[in-house]
């Protein structure tokens, strides 16, 4: 595992981490960060010692765009002094909430190790943001001491941005096994890792594969455990899935890619917070924008990347995702025809899917006057 690789899976688990910069020769000096998703008194304690209590806030330019500041500098990572805030659960009021009610000072474009640390919380699909102190290990013996006992790790500027742009997706085909499925007895689940051990991904097979239709037909889905699993009103992604998958025993065949991106990818936690800030009058896109994630942070390489292990070359897709018939397009497999899947509105989700006809462009006209595809 490479130290930015260890250097995420340190945030997570809610230990500081201290970044250098590239341009640093010698790596004495550098910023220390700590997620702010799983802040402590300790941690907060720890990083204001070492800095005369200079603790800073740094944040995605979404984010400072939700919360008013976008006007006072150009769009891009901020970082902000806290004036005082010190409790954990104010940093993250300050970090997720859409009007904070605590104010600001001596915001500043966010350096290369703040925005290093940032970058890797995003990755670990923690809360995008971080605190920060800039350090010296010469003048800080209680960071020096955990340096040379390999409590606190240092990562460079440049092995984190070598991590964010190794975005080829790497999959291990790890097991598979039957599954039979009411409606479809002859399925076959595939399990597949990513290389890094972050993600994990299944393809489901409808059918004999030596039978399948030509082109196959594959629906590419995103986990949502609130609709696949418990039927949640607000989205329509459970019915998605089971349609599809009626349409594919109908059919004498086909594939689903069920992938690890909840959310739109920003993970079920986080997905759970946008949640209660539609719950307040956001549209989805907002919410997700406000916790300082883009309005999509999928990747399809993994549904790619199963396609290709299965030797799987022309399609049928079922999505109303134009980014999806894009993203499979350009990695060379053949769409053949993009056929629609429709769930049903209700008051619940009627919202949402408006958003993403206005804001995503999907391709959900026909849902609102009522049709189902595949009967």
């Amino acid at each position: 595992m490479h130290d930015a690789d260890r250097g995420l899976f340190d945030l997570q688990r809610g230990r500081p981490l201290f970044v250098t910069d590239a341009a640093e020769q010698t790596g004495n000096r550098g910023v220390l960060v700590a997620a702010v998703e799983g802040l402590s008194r300790q941690s907060v304690g720890q990083l204001s010692r070492l800095h005369g209590g200079g603790v800073r806030l740094v944040v995605t330019r979404y984010r400072a765009q939700a919360i008013g500041l976008s006007g006072r500098r150009r769009a891009t990572e901020m970082s902000l002094g806290l004036n005082g805030t010190s409790s954990p659960d104010d940093i993250l009021r300050l970090s997720t909430a859409p009007r904070p009610g605590a104010s600001v000072r001596d915001v500043r474009d966010a350096s290369a190790p703040e925005v290093g640390g940032l970058t890797l919380v995003r990755l670990g699909r923690l809360i995008p943001a971080v605190v920060s102190v800039a350090v010296s290990r010469d003048s800080a013996p209680e960071l020096d001491t955990g340096l040379a006992s390999g409590a606190i790790l240092t990562v460079t500027t440049a092995q984190i941005n070598a991590l964010a742009a190794d975005v080829r997706v790497r999959l291990t085909h790890v097991s598979d096994g039957p599954v039979p499925l009411e409606g479809a007895e002859d399925a076959r689940f595939m399990f597949f890792r990513e290389a890094n051990g972050i993600l994990e991904h299944v393809a489901v097979l409808i059918g004999n594969p030596d039978r399948r239709p030509d082109p196959v037909p594959v629906r590419i889905h995103s986990a949502c455990l609130t609709g696949d699993l418990f039927g949640s009103l607000r989205c329509d992604c459970g019915e998605q899935l089971r349609g599809c998958l009626d349409i594919f025993a109908a059919r004498g065949g086909g594939v689903l890619l069920y992938l690890a991106q909840e959310g739109r990818g920003i993970g079920l936690g986080n997905k759970l917070r946008a949640y209660a800030l539609q719950q307040q009058g956001m549209d989805t896109v907002e919410a997700d924008c406000t916790l300082g994630f883009g309005a999509d942070e999928r990747r399809y390489d993994a549904a790619v990347e199963m396609l290709r292990h299965l030797r799987v070359e022309r399609i049928q897709l079922f999505t109303n995702n134009p980014e999806k018939v894009r993203a499979v397009r350009e990695a060379g497999i053949d769409v053949i025809e993009r056929r629609p899947l429709y769930g049903t509105l209700n008051p619940h989700n009627l919202r949402y899917v408006k958003t993403k006809v206005r804001r995503g462009g999907h391709w959900l006209g026909d849902m609102f006057s009522g049709a189902v595809a595949g009967k």
